[in-house]
């Protein structure tokens, strides 16, 4: 009888180890990146503010839509209250600047030059939204921008 209860426990423990492993620890002060003028944007300090982070590459055609359907909304975002990033993976910030001129963009764009904060956040993929909550928490991953964004951020 004890060893079936240390093996359900050890069982347990496991289980547990390995499910903790599938769920996202990163938070918003895990990060700091540099925007195109190299001003640093320390991520912590956007508690207390809900927040989108949106990870993209110049080179994704599904980022390219998503990046101008939320350039459109981004000056709404601001006055709601809302910080709104565009995160960029892996590029040169020369690249990045050539692309936002040439596709007139306005939204604030963040390098994760070395994709850090792709990895702290557990991207899996691109076009992707982090949605990060007053406390800091992130509270949502999607891949296209839902229209009840601002609900995602009152979790």
């Amino acid at each position: 009888m004890r060893i079936a209860i240390k093996g359900a426990v050890i069982f347990l423990t496991l289980a547990l180890i390995l499910v903790s492993g599938f769920i996202s620890t990163a938070s918003a002060g895990d990060i700091i990146l540099n925007d195109l003028e190299s001003k640093p944007v320390n991520l912590s300090k956007l508690a207390g503010k809900p927040s989108i982070l949106f990870f993209w590459t110049t080179w994704c055609p599904y980022c390219r839509t998503e990046l101008k359907s939320l350039d459109k909304m981004y000056s709404q975002m601001g006055k709601e209250g809302l910080a709104v990033f565009a995160v960029n993976v892996g590029e040169p910030a020369v690249k990045v600047e050539r692309f936002l001129k040439d596709h007139a963009l306005s939204i604030r764009v963040l390098l994760d030059r070395d994709g850090q904060a792709a990895e702290n956040y557990e991207i899996l993929g691109i076009p992707t939204y982090i949605f990060i909550n007053k406390e800091g928490r992130v509270v949502s991953v999607e891949h296209s921008l839902p229209a009840d964004y601002r609900d995602l951020l009152l979790k």
